[in-house]
């Protein structure tokens, strides 16, 4: 079942949210909450936490490859919840979702080309981007009626200047939090047509889903220029420094052209931990993950109450997918450095800087509140107090 808290261990930990160096060189202090990383501070499935541990139990580490049974875990995962068919012969395996972003780009793009972020969007694609020699072009999300949506007149004209080779699609999107709807989604797919756009679907969120919201895959778009990152277990079960990454297309040419390079640099198979743990999550984890999604659900609706009533100089965009929120402080009429005081010495929050993913504004922040609900109550109790102070 789902817990809230972890039991204690004697091994400490280095996570990187509390790393004090890293805390006080982007923060200037180490006296906050990290809210700044995209992980969740919950004890994972025991069904995973059963099956590492009989794996440990072996005393025995020998070679042991058993992909075809966690593509099946993964197809039947995406049946169930989403009624997405997927062959399971049609995943590629690789060590992780950003190694798998970065490989796709040096496979089907070449230095210099363009290739299309919407912003502000998750910090990493523009990273691997740049460090491939290519050129990031932006499609700047639009604001209306409180809502993040897709400038489709930018995005043609960009895919129109022949310069964009490649659209990295960021759905759930971090950190709007928006889960695109099949007609939007549709609408995309069918200007990357006219131009013979290939798409890359970062879905690494896909499951973390919000009432009122449903997740369409670009796999079920039918858009044969398309290769799918679904297969992730990181953010679901909270496996994000032992999971692998699984790449997803049912066109032949882009998936062998991906498996030749994997395999070329023997990067296609996963350790026995990441393995075993992938197929008990899938397989076992259903009930825990359902649990987990109805604690964040039932959170995410106190931070936009909360905010709404008692902080309305705040604006809060409302997620529909992914534990990431996204706050606009512009209405407290702050500097960015009064408000990265308020935030951070005040109110002890670590937030992810908006500027970070691209956005030109200062006032803009992420929260992930994939943490306790009396933590999270408490942190924004304080930034009330510190706004009214």
């Amino acid at each position: 079942m789902f817990q809230v808290t972890a039991k204690q261990t004697e091994i400490s930990d280095k996570f990187i949210k509390r790393d004090s160096n890293m805390l006080k060189q982007i923060y200037g202090t180490e006296e906050v909450i990290p809210y700044w990383i995209a992980d969740m501070d919950f004890p994972i499935a025991s069904p995973i936490t059963h099956a590492m541990q009989q794996l440990v139990s072996r005393e025995t580490y020998s070679y042991e490859f058993d992909s075809k049974t966690v593509f099946n875990a993964i197809a039947d995962w995406n049946q169930d919840r989403h009624g997405l068919k997927l062959n399971p012969e049609h995943f590629v395996q690789v060590p992780g979702v950003l190694s798998a972003i970065a490989m796709l780009i040096r496979d089907f793009t070449n230095e210099g080309d363009g290739i299309l972020i919407q912003t502000p969007v998750y910090h990493q694609f523009r990273r691997l981007i740049e460090s491939a020699g290519r050129t990031a072009v932006n499609n700047t999300l639009k604001i209306e009626n409180d809502r993040y949506v897709i400038d489709f007149e930018n995005f043609e004209a960009q895919l129109q200047s022949g310069k964009v080779k490649m659209v990295l699609l960021c759905n759930p999107h971090n950190p709007v939090g928006r889960v695109w709807t099949e007609p939007e989604l549709q609408q995309l797919v069918a200007i990357a047509k006219k131009y013979q756009t290939i798409i890359i679907s970062d879905e690494v969120h896909a499951d973390i889903i919000f009432k009122g919201s449903t997740f369409t895959s670009m796999a079920a778009l039918d858009y044969e220029n398309s290769l799918t990152i679904i297969g992730s277990p990181a953010k679901n079960f909270g496996l994000n420094s032992i999971s692998n990454g699984y790449i997803y297309s049912d066109n032949t040419a882009l998936r062998e052209k991906i498996k030749a390079t994997s395999t070329s640099m023997s990067l296609d198979h996963g350790n026995a931990f990441t393995t075993y743990a992938t197929i008990a999550a899938y397989q076992q984890g259903k009930e825990w993950f359902d649990s987990f999604l109805s604690y964040t659900q039932n959170t995410r609706d106190w931070i936009v109450a909360f905010m709404t009533k008692q902080l309305p100089q705040v604006k809060t965009f409302v997620p529909e997918g992914t534990n990431q929120i996204w706050f606009d402080f512009s209405g407290l009429g702050l500097s960015s450095t009064e408000l990265k005081a308020l935030l951070t010495e005040q109110a002890q929050m670590a937030l992810t800087p908006g500027t970070w993913f691209g956005e030109a504004d200062e006032n803009f922040y992420r929260m992930n509140f994939a943490s306790p609900l009396e933590q999270v109550q408490a942190s924004l109790k304080q930034l009330k107090s510190a706004v009214n102070h």
